[in-house]
């Protein structure tokens, strides 16, 4: 597989995303449902965002491996939350997690009314390999 970050600005980068990214030679692509802080028996989370953020990521990570796929192939990765005012003072941990996995993707930030019952935060991606 071959991926190209297309940037026709270098803004993006402090930002932690690429403006586009095309996929060349996949042999398979994973398409994520959003996930949440859900815990394993289905009960949405009702702590603060920090929580639910790095809940959030690590249910992303468990449904990546556990179809036999990596956290580095994510191309698309859409950001729902409830208060972005909220999310942002959190946003470098997920910074630190996508430069953890060497991650290049195209990503959109949603502020939306609401998530399913307590949620805050959610993560929706796109995965190749």
């Amino acid at each position: 597989m071959e991926t190209r970050n297309i940037n026709p600005w270098t803004w993006q980068d402090e930002r932690s995303y690429s403006q586009a990214v095309e996929v060349k030679n996949a042999t398979s692509t994973l398409y994520c449902a959003g996930q949440a802080a859900v815990f394993p028996d289905g009960r949405s989370s009702n702590e603060d965002m920090k929580s639910q953020l790095l809940h959030a990521i690590s249910n992303l990570e468990e449904v990546i491996s556990t179809a036999g796929y990596e956290c580095k192939g994510i191309v698309r990765l859409n950001i729902y939350t409830t208060s972005t005012a909220a999310l942002w003072p959190h946003f470098p941990l997920l910074q630190e997690w996508i430069a953890k996995h060497g991650i290049r993707q195209a990503t959109t930030l949603f502020e939306v009314k609401s998530l399913f019952e307590t949620l805050q935060v959610e993560l929706e991606a796109t995965v190749v390999k």
